[in-house]
């Protein structure tokens, strides 16, 4: 086996054996600072391209995940690791496509209050995070999604999300423009009801 075979196998067993994706930074701390990983990685992903495994990249991140002309076949058999309320789907896709932004703001859209236990369950699924404060009175805090968001969906960037074709197919873009449009969402999380969720009471004049 030559010297730049085994630099490349080096790489290729160093992501598999990420429990998360890793950058290239963290591949160099095992592989070495001499190799050229930026060459490797591209040559693994051409090495799965037509593979049931394949070399993702996000954001700077790698990891191999299932081919996503295979979902719908092990969608059925991949355990549930994360139970989400309604609220908390309806709450993850509102950051998603509105990012960044804020408690009130997503209540505005929902028509309903939050409860902080929905912004608890993202944080604490990895799914959002804050952001910076608004430079507006009160500075209120802002919600943005995490890498580890991306990868769960197997998304490149948030750019990737459904567009407006797909959401006006599926005629979600005039009753719910920003809920139910992550991809599979109800496939690979069940649904509880929210009790803690009220409607936003109305101003009086």
């Amino acid at each position: 086996m030559s010297t730049e075979e085994h630099q490349k196998n080096v790489i290729e067993a160093i992501i598999f054996a990420s429990d998360k994706p890793v950058t290239i930074d963290d591949i160099m701390e095992f592989a070495g600072k001499d190799v050229d990983v930026g060459k490797f990685l591209v040559e693994l992903q051409n090495d799965y391209k037509d593979r049931g495994i394949h070399l993702f990249e996000n954001n700077g991140r790698w990891a191999f995940r299932t081919s996503p002309d295979l979902k719908d076949i092990l969608k059925n058999v991949k355990p549930v690791e994360k139970a989400l309320s309604r609220s908390a789907l309806e709450t993850l896709a509102i950051i998603a496509y509105h990012q960044p932004i804020t408690r009130t703001e997503i209540e505005n859209i929902r028509g309903i209050a939050t409860n902080k236990g929905t912004l608890d369950i993202l944080i604490e699924a990895g799914f959002i995070k804050p952001g910076r404060r608004r430079d507006t009175p009160g500075r209120p805090l802002t919600w943005i999604t995490t890498n580890e968001f991306l990868d769960h969906f197997s998304l490149g960037s948030i750019m990737d999300l459904p567009g407006v074709a797909e959401l006006k197919a599926s005629g979600l873009l005039d009753s719910r423009p920003a809920i139910e449009a992550i991809p599979d969402m109800d496939d690979l999380f069940e649904e509880t009801d929210d009790e803690d969720d009220k409607p936003l009471k109305e101003e009086s004049a």
